[in-house]
């Protein structure tokens, strides 16, 4: 016999999987401990959880995969066949179809981007050293580092008025930090910001700043790390963009790169979020916890606190990557937890700071 753990090892499917094809009737355990609910499956079901991991990565719905199960624990050597070849049909169809639309979208973004004129970035504005070094430390894991889209592998810099917000997401978290300059931006000298201190500019502004215009660069990593190590000693730093050109002084040392040449993402409409339950988190107890997980998902129980746990028992239940969720909780030793629902962004929040949180991407428990 073998564990669940033993299981999920062997076939691919991982523990939370398992679990959730038992209570979905299609790969049954062998036999279920009644004392502790631990389950156990035959040696003869290993193939058919092999069968079951392949069936789902190729995306066939659960419905035919129990079809396929029952024939080929049958030997029905006709029905199988069948139905292997109508899900490769709806594949091909799909992919065709996904083609069509993604050139539409390519169109409708190359009208775009040819009817939109960009202005120079420009802007010039001192910070405290020690708050600028907060705000980097805050977003920095949560940069992106995929070579398929290099414009996440940096850190937004998002000014406006007197306050400047950094950003950085790879998909699947994002972090906003903020920090106020001593003094609102200035236009950098030779030339203009990016855009007027109109009503829409400051219908947009979650934290109600105004008094200029607003400016946004995106800094690679390198650059920003490059930044990180001059502020050491709390001193204001004089950060300067101009152009493509971003350079940050303080105590007669500078560094100096170009930014980021493509679009960020429009952060502040990923964040229109509807408002959820916030619970306290404790966060020395969830790193215990989250520090011996080999696995790739957990799961968070949602109590009246929230815990890690399994996907049976009361609560609410979301399934996260426990890497990045030991990351997020690197922001503070209190912290809130926002949850809005399964399927929705989790928010972490620092109570006493205003501007400063992360989205976490749920992972799916169904498969």
């Amino acid at each position: 016999m073998r564990s669940i753990g033993e299981m999920g090892r062997d076939s691919g499917l991982g523990v939370s999987a398992l679990r959730f094809y038992d209570r979905a009737g299609v790969l049954v355990p062998a036999w279920v401990d009644p004392a502790t609910g631990y389950r156990w499956y035959a040696p003869e079901q290993l193939g058919e959880a092999r069968l079951l991991a392949r069936l789902r990565r190729s995306g066939m719905p659960l419905a035919d995969i129990r079809l396929v199960l029952a024939g080929w624990a049958g030997g029905d050597t006709g029905l199988v066949p069948r139905l292997l070849d109508g899900h490769l049909r709806r594949l091909e169809s799909g992919l065709a179809e996904a083609r069509e639309e993604l050139s539409a979208v390519r169109a409708l973004l190359g009208h775009k981007e040819t009817s939109m004129t960009t202005a120079t970035a420009a802007a010039r504005l001192t910070l405290p050293g020690a708050g600028l070094a907060a705000a980097l430390d805050a977003v920095r894991y949560a940069a992106g580092t995929d070579p398929e889209l290099p414009v996440l592998g940096g850190i937004h810099f998002d000014i406006e008025g007197d306050a400047l917000h950094l950003v950085a997401t790879d998909r699947y978290r994002m972090a906003v930090a903020r920090t106020s300059a001593t003094g609102a931006a200035t236009p950098a000298d030779g030339a203009a910001a990016t855009a007027s201190d109109s009503a829409s500019d400051r219908a947009c502004d979650p934290a109600g700043h105004g008094g200029g215009g607003r400016v946004q660069v995106t800094v690679p990593l390198p650059l920003a790390d490059a930044m990180r190590a001059l502020l050491t000693d709390g001193a204001p730093a004089r950060l300067t963009l101009d152009g493509g050109r971003v350079e940050l002084e303080t105590q007669g040392r500078q560094v100096a790169g170009q930014s980021l040449g493509e679009d960020f993402p429009d952060y502040r409409r990923l964040t229109l979020l509807p408002e959820g339950r916030r619970l306290p988190l404790d966060v020395p107890a969830l790193r215990r916890a989250l520090g011996g997980q080999e696995a790739e998902v957990c799961v968070l129980v949602l109590t009246d606190t929230v815990t890690v746990g399994d996907e049976d028992g009361a609560g609410d239940r979301v399934g996260v990557n426990p890497a990045f969720l030991l990351d997020a909780l690197a922001a503070g030793e209190e912290l809130l937890l926002e949850y809005i629902g399964p399927k929705a962004p989790l928010v972490l929040l620092r109570p006493d700071v205003e501007d400063a949180f992360s989205l976490l991407m749920p992972v799916s428990l169904e498969a």
